[in-house]
Parts: structure tokens; C-alpha cells; sequence
């Protein structure tokens, strides 16, 4: 089996969740004594195509029309890549960027695909893949027809890889000017800068719900929690909804999936959606007024107040213990 797994980057570095994916590939690669190979996508990536092939072999398009991640241009690129390849799976981690640009890729395949996969096996000879349903409620087991297959797996899901005893190699790769014609323009990228790390790869998550009343209330709280812990900030729907915290922040069904080592969730009651998004976490504490709310059912640590009165004791307690960046 030959498994290529798309590599997701800010320009100069891998994000970890492609590493976790890769991890994914390469598992899934064993059994068969399989090859698993990186794309490497974008304009100006070097640096990054260096970095991939610290963990395995990589092929490399570096082209102007793949400055900017559009899905139309990058779904042709990939497509390209898979049938020139011949490649009998695709992989991508479950992201923002990959539920853009992937089921367009699949889709020029046949659109034989699975998202949000959390475990596989082999059985008679073919991969199956579990997949949540219903925010969680279920877990599907999947087997999909067809060649080439396409899966994004969570990075939760898996560890990441580890590098290579020896840099593997690098390929560039040209593609037909034609590949990146697109329809689409691309405007302009708004989105709050922050120190903090992104909320679907920090290992402690501080999220915020209801309870807070305003942006200002959400970013001393939340984000003062969160600084003394070195943690990412996250919300709740509602929140976002609210204008109070960003959408890049949300977490659940509708939002990002994560699996922290630790997630505080202040001030959040735990309906269902927010629940699909987190509760395969590592450790879970809450704090909420309500002693009936559903997230105390699935927290490993509770604690019934208003957080605007236990949250500053929190981070107090916290410096005066000299909590350190764990995030």
C-alpha cells in the first residue's frame, strides 16, 4: 500500500497534527510493508520540505499558485500528485484546512472518503476506520470502496511520528500552470493574534462559556488562566455566537475537536455539541454554579461556584505555586 499524507504548515514549520497523521499512515502502512510519503504544498517551502523529510520521504510542489490555501488550485495539485503516484490512500488531519480542501480532492477521486478517524484494523485483506457519528454518541466502523481512498484522522487519535535516523529525500515536483487556475480570489486573512497556542494542539485548554458576560470579562479570566498555565484559550458556542470570544476559539461539534492532557472548563454547562468536541480529553475539570450541570458527568474534577469569584482565587493559588508553561 502506498499512503501519502498531506502536510499542513504555517510556512516554516509542520503543524504537530500532521505529525500525528503521519503517525497514522505509518501504522496503517505496516502490515502491508507499505511506503508512506509527505506532500509538501505552498510557495517558498524549503524550509519545510527539509523539516517534513525528517520523517519521511517528501515530494514538494513549490509554485506561486499555491501561496494561498484555495481549495480549488490545492485540490488539483493534490489529485495530480495522487494519480501521477498512484497512490491507494490520502490522508490529512482533521482541520480547518482539511475540511476545505480535501473532500474536493476526494471528490476529483470518486469522493471515496472517511473524516474524523480515531482508529483502524485490518481485516480481510482491507482497512477499516472508526469514525465518531451523532457528536460522539456512536462510533462507525467504515470500509470504503474504491481506489484511492481518502481519510483525515484526529490528531488526538494518534502519537505523533518520530524523526528519522537519516533525513529522507526531498522531490520537487512541476505541475501544469493550468493546475492552479481558480475561481476564487483570495482577499485577506482576519484572525487575533495571540502568544498562546492554538487550542486544537495545546496540551492544557482554558475554556469559557456562558457565564462570562463580555469580551473584557472573557480575556481577563479565560486568558489570565490561561497565561499562568501556558495554556490555550477555548469557548464555547455561545460565546462565539455572542460576538464575545473569536471563531477560531470555538470548541465542539461545530468547532475544533481536542484532547488536551488537562481542559478546564469554566462557566460551560456541557451540552452535547461542546461535549462531542472535548470529552476524549485526557483529565477534565470544571467549574460551574450549577451543581445539576451535564459536564460535571463528564469531568474528572468539579467544583460548583461562580467563576468570576473561584477563577481569580485559581490563578492566585497558581502564582503564589509558581505554575509553570505547561501548555
Amino acid at each position: 500500500m502506498r499512503i501519502l499524507v498531506i502536510t499542513e504548515h504555517d510556512g516554516t514549520t509542520l503543524r504537530p497534527a500532521s505529525l500525528s497523521c503521519l503517525g497514522f499512515a505509518q501504522q496503517a502502512a505496516r502490515p502491508s510493508s507499505g511506503e508512506v510519503a509527505w506532500l509538501v504544498l505552498g510557495q517558498g517551502i524549503a524550509d519545510v520540505a527539509a523539516a517534513a523529510a525528517q520523517y519521511a520521504p517528501v515530494i514538494a510542489i513549490d509554485a506561486a499558485g499555491l501561496e494561498h490555501e484555495l481549495a480549488e488550485s490545492y485540490a488539483r495539485a493534490i489529485a495530480e500528485v495522487v494519480k501521477s503516484g498512484r497512490f491507494d490512500l490520502v490522508a490529512a488531519a482533521s482541520s480547518t484546512f482539511a475540511k476545505d480542501i480535501f473532500p474536493r480532492a476526494a471528490a476529483l477521486h470518486g469522493g471515496a472518503m472517511a473524516s474524523d478517524v480515531v482508529r483502524h484494523e485490518w481485516a480481510d485483506g482491507r482497512l477499516l476506520f472508526d469514525c465518531p457519528r451523532f457528536a460522539g454518541a456512536v462510533t462507525a466502523t467504515i470500509a470504503l470502496h474504491g481506489s484511492p481512498q481518502f481519510v483525515t484522522v484526529r490528531a488526538s487519535a494518534y502519537p505523533a511520528a518520530v524523526p528519522l535516523s537519516q533525513a529522507a529525500t526531498v522531490e520537487p515536483m512541476e505541475l501544469p500552470p493550468a493546475t492552479f487556475a481558480r475561481r476564487a480570489r483570495y482577499e485577506g486573512l482576519r484572525s487575533k493574534q495571540t502568544a498562546r497556542p492554538d487550542v486544537a494542539e495545546a496540551r492544557v485548554v482554558v475554556s469559557g462559556g456562558r457565564a462570562f458576560k463580555s469580551a473584557e470579562d472573557f480575556e481577563r479570566y479565560v486568558g489570565g488562566l490561561a497565561d499562568v498555565l501556558g495554556a490555550a484559550t477555548g469557548s464555547s458556542r455561545a460565546l462565539v455566537d455572542a460576538g464575545i470570544a473569536p471563531n477560531e476559539l470555538q470548541v465542539g461539534q461545530t468547532g475544533k475537536i481536542v484532547a488536551p492532557d488537562l481542559y478546564l472548563a469554566l462557566g460551560i454547562s456541557g451540552a452535547v455539541q461542546h461535549l462531542a468536541g472535548m470529552k476524549n480529553s485526557k483529565k477534565i475539570a470544571a467549574v460551574n454554579s450549577d451543581p445539576d450541570a451535564p459536564i460535571f458527568e463528564v469531568a474528572d474534577f468539579g467544583f460548583v461556584g461562580d467563576v468570576y469569584a473561584v477563577t481569580p482565587e485559581l490563578i492566585k493559588r497558581l502564582e503564589q505555586n509558581g505554575a509553570g508553561a505547561t501548555g
